[in-house]
């Protein structure tokens, strides 16, 4: 007979490497107990990793570099996080002005708005990952890009952005139809509508 331990790992396997699973995903499986103790084990035979409290992540291994074992990214983790809390999020403040390439440092700790709960979560190496409620009508946008850039937009404030920065921004807003972002305009500070507009120009 086929031991839980053996149960969970093919169920996570079945979804591919770069999967983060949770126990509570297999409440199903035995009682609570029964499976973390599955889960401890998976992480001491390495099957899993461990990379938040009650997160495990089946790894993906680089085999082409020789890097090993792959832990997953910061957006990962929060996107799992978010799936199981059934919450929007979107990155803010300097994770954001990283993701659209107008700022080379990564933070050691990324922040999330999301109209779930506010908490914080501990990762590995001193790295941690804020979720900040906002209300729902924040995240409202129809389109993902326009959020993220009204979002990086605010963390430099209106009059600071440098004009290397500015061309990048146009560059990425040049390969989106400017009427799939107009419905994102009443959500949209009239400062940084005028440099979306100017893309266009």
């Amino acid at each position: 007979m086929e031991s839980l331990v053996e149960k969970i790992i093919k169920s996570i396997a079945k979804r591919g490497r770069g999967t983060i699973a949770s126990p509570l995903d297999f409440a199903s499986y035995g009682n609570s107990k029964s499976v973390q103790k599955a889960f401890e084990r998976l992480t001491a035979d390495g099957r899993l990793i461990r990379v938040a409290r009650g997160m495990y992540c089946y790894p993906k291994i680089d085999k082409s570099l020789g890097l090993g074992v792959l832990n997953p990214t910061f957006e990962e983790i929060a996107a799992a996080i978010a799936k199981r809390d059934k919450a929007r999020i979107v990155p803010t403040g300097a994770y954001a002005l990283n993701k659209l390439g107008l700022s080379t440092q990564i933070p050691m700790n990324v922040v999330y708005l999301t109209d779930g709960s506010s908490r914080k979560v501990k990762l590995q190496g001193n790295r941690g990952i804020t979720f900040r409620h906002t209300a729902g009508k924040n995240l409202a946008f129809k389109n993902d890009f326009a959020m993220l850039l009204t979002l990086a937009l605010r963390e430099i404030g209106d009059g600071n952005l440098a004009e290397e920065q500015k061309s990048v921004i146009i560059k990425q807003l040049q390969c989106i139809p400017l009427d799939t972002l107009k419905k994102d305009f009443p959500l949209i500070p009239a400062w940084i509508r005028k440099i979306i507009t100017s893309a266009y120009e």
